[in-house]
């Protein structure tokens, strides 16, 4: 019965490594579930966000055969399946893992890589080879197996996106070189692009060694001079001393098309008055809530298919969808989003089917925990609050979390707004600083125009 289950239990299948900490990690997993208000909750890792359109399929299968049916994405860009029979045993580790979506067991939880994702798109270099590469590192180490399913690889093409985001172990792309980073620490170590993927894995497992006696989850957690002999031991064999503070702030890719660089400049006036085209390399759609019905799914695997057989989800609870989708002009349209050419067709498309594929969508920057009825520890549904709040496009974007956990908040700058029990409290947050709170009472109205205020 799942009211019997702990909050993370192993499946029939489970032989994850063992964790350095009292307790062994309870962080949710394909192999391990995690006990919910609405069933059981499977959390599939996906590396870079990465996934072939097969894949895909085999999520919705899962999904559909044993959950609510519904995908969400996760603030890694990994998917999460909801409402899980507690008797489905090994079936969902069964599927996903002939979909290759499980290539090791003991290190499944092991496997949090976010990626730039729109590396090799917009102009910035590619970083498919380091996931790739990174990937099967980890995988093959015995050591890496003990790592929490909080510790997160970053690999960040020099936009500076995925940088901001507070991983552990960040790779950062910069020229023919690579910058390693450890924790939030403002020094990085300059090495050759080749040599990055092994020097994130070695300073994983030093991570490990340094974690033995603190029993810290991630590098964050370790006591500040334990910290700052993590760094200095990963500089001694990693390469020269570099400066470079993190960014605060994660920029989300936009939605609606991807273009590459290099536009030619018109140079005659019959040019210049002609509809502006540019290369079309991928669209990219937003996901409210990173609640994906079926159908959803299935419209943006079939535009996959059409166009370049990937998808890539972001850690902002987006989707990218490779092309290439040839031309697009800025007038003589032919779509009602205002732009021309297959790119346009297609966003129209995913915008009829509810989907995020312009600035001016309200849903633009909105963000919520699972609330209640799905999370006992929720005191309100937070995500029909959202949605009642839901009114002109901030400047910053807002996250609502149902309790002071604020389970999956971003990071960087956002507007935070946190149910409590005598109504909403909402903080401008930047980085680690928060600004002075407004408590706000139960009024759907009021609260409404607090938080349209605070992101303004």
């Amino acid at each position: 019965m799942l009211a019997a289950m702990p909050d993370s239990a192993p499946s029939p299948l489970s032989v994850g490594g063992t964790s350095p900490r009292d307790g062994g990690d309870a962080c949710p997993g394909t192999l391990r579930l995690h006990r919910a208000d609405d069933g059981a909750l499977a959390r599939v890792r996906v590396p870079g966000g990465v996934l072939s359109p097969d894949r895909a399929d085999a999520l919705l299968t899962v999904a559909g055969r044993f959950g609510d049916g519904e995908l969400h994405l996760t603030s890694r860009g990994n998917v999460q399946l909801r409402g899980l029979d507690a008797e489905c045993g090994g079936g969902p580790a069964e599927l996903l893992g002939a979909a290759g979506l499980l290539p090791s067991a003991a290190h499944e939880r092991a496997r949090n890589i976010v990626a730039s994702p729109l590396a090799g798109l917009d102009g910035s270099p590619s970083v498919g080879g380091w996931l790739s590469e990174l990937d099967g590192l980890v995988c093959g180490s015995p050591a890496a197996a003990a790592l929490s399913g909080r510790f997160l690889f970053a690999l960040d093409s020099g936009r500076g996106d995925v940088d901001a985001l507070g991983a552990d172990v960040t790779l950062i792309v910069e020229g023919d070189d690579c910058l390693l980073r450890v924790g939030a620490a403002d020094e990085v170590f300059r090495l050759p692009a080749a040599d990055g993927p092994r020097a994130a894995l070695l300073a994983a497992e030093a991570f490990l060694r340094a974690a033995r006696d603190s029993g810290a989850w991630r590098v964050k957690d370790l006591p500040e001079d334990v910290r700052a002999a993590l760094v200095r031991t990963v500089g001694a064999t990693a390469g020269p001393t570099a400066h470079r503070p993190r960014p605060r702030t994660a920029r989300a890719p936009a939605p609606g098309p991807v273009t590459a660089p290099g536009t030619s400049t018109p140079t005659t006036a019959a040019a210049a008055a002609a509809p502006v085209t540019a290369t079309v390399t991928a669209i990219s759609v937003g996901v409210p809530l990173g609640r994906l019905a079926p159908a959803q799914w299935r419209l943006l695997t079939g535009t996959a298919r059409r166009y370049g057989n990937e998808l890539r989800l972001t850690p902002w609870r987006g989707i990218i969808v490779p092309g290439p989708f040839g031309q697009s002009g800025s007038s003589g349209q032919s779509g009602s989003s205002g732009r021309s050419g297959p790119a346009a067709e297609a966003l129209d498309t995913l915008a009829a089917a509810g989907l995020i594929t312009g600035p001016d969508s309200p849903w633009t920057g909105v963000g919520a925990c699972i609330g209640h009825p799905g999370c006992a520890k929720s005191l309100s549904d937070v995500r029909a609050e959202a949605g009642a709040a839901v009114g002109p496009v901030g400047r910053l974007p807002v996250y609502w979390s149902g309790c002071e956990r604020r389970c999956g908040h971003p990071h960087g700058e956002w507007i935070d707004v946190v149910v409590t029990p005598d109504g909403h409290r909402i903080s401008h947050v930047r980085g680690e600083h928060r600004a002075p709170r407004a408590a706000v009472r139960n009024d759907p109205a009021a609260l409404a125009a607090a938080v349209a205020a605070a992101r303004a």
